[in-house]
């Protein structure tokens, strides 16, 4: 008999660890459930019972409490860590890391059985402003941002992890997720009536319906080679001000006013400024071949209207 068959039944499943469980890692657990153990991080008691009952076990931890963390060494044979990095620097964390909750995840996941897979989902603004340009994911990653310099970094934390600790590791870089009514939606923005960027001074915008984006998190899991990255974006090439005229029209709402650069600066909050200040249009070539992925919403149109 081997090894495998002589653990119990419930330690032969496949036993999967979310870390970051929020909307779309609770749409990658009910993907996940069947025939498989779905584990997730919690820092929040309140929300143990909704993950119960969404059929998911709740650990309770933070990703900047190192000490709350030694409880998953060993638990997972797979990890899908959805968590962004900090924000501000915490103690405690080595010089000059930009995401102390990555090399925390990362130090307890190293003890005892390692996982055989680790999916990281990063940020398509590593590659920071590409002036339109289509971009690969061969292309340097260049970050305009601290956000995007923040996601680099652990990019790089969790790519010598794997290859140190033995572990296969993806990068997913993720765009602007939408869809399945999540807050801060084009609906909820249009009602505000923030306003959109001229159109000589637009950018280029990517997009994934949050459906699809759970649906190549699993994928990944199991599919994607090792150390390699992919981009998770639809087949849109959409500038920014064209997506939410787009929504407008879907949703019977009015037009968001348009602005130029130079009144944008005077009126929205330095993050909107930032996603308006990069543009550029991902290739998803890896994402079809690579995680064999059919898009379900493959253009924000059908997404929306979903």
């Amino acid at each position: 008999m081997t090894l495998l068959g002589a653990l119990p039944a419930r330690f032969r499943r496949e036993r999967v660890l979310i870390v970051g469980c929020g909307d779309v890692g609770l749409r990658c657990a009910a993907l996940l459930r069947p025939g498989r153990r779905v584990l997730a991080l919690t820092s929040s008691p309140e929300r143990v019972a909704l993950l119960r009952a969404q059929g998911v076990v709740p650990l309770l931890g933070n990703l900047d409490d190192r000490a709350s963390l030694q409880r998953l060494a060993g638990l997972a044979t797979r990890v899908l860590y959805l968590a962004p990095p900090p924000t501000w620097g915490l103690p405690g964390a080595p010089s000059g890391a930009a995401d102390p909750r990555s090399r925390a995840l990362a130090q307890a996941l190293g003890r005892r059985s390692r996982p055989r897979k680790l999916v990281y989902g990063s940020t398509s603004g590593v590659y920071g402003d590409c002036a339109g340009a289509w971009v690969s994911e061969t292309r340097p990653p260049q970050p305009s941002t601290a956000r995007g310099q923040r996601r680099l970094e652990a990019e790089r934390t969790w790519r010598n992890w794997g290859r140190w600790r033995g572990v296969d590791v993806s990068l997913l870089r993720i765009p602007g997720i939408y869809g399945g009514g999540r807050a801060g939606g084009a609906r909820e923005r249009l009602l505000r009536g923030t306003p959109v960027l001229c159109s000589p001074d637009d950018v280029y915008t990517n997009h994934i319906h949050a459906d699809d984006l759970a649906r190549a998190c699993v994928r990944a899991l199991w599919w994607h080679a090792p150390q390699r990255c992919a981009h998770v974006c639809d087949d849109s090439t959409l500038r920014m001000g064209d997506y939410f005229d787009l929504a407008a029209d879907l949703y019977g709402l009015p037009r968001p006013p348009r602005i130029s650069r130079t009144e944008a600066a005077a009126q929205l909050s330095p993050m909107l400024l930032s996603f308006m200040s990069e543009s550029r249009r991902l290739h998803n070539q890896r994402l079809k071949r690579e995680l064999r992925l059919v898009l379900r919403y493959p253009n924000v149109s059908q997404g929306l209207l979903a």
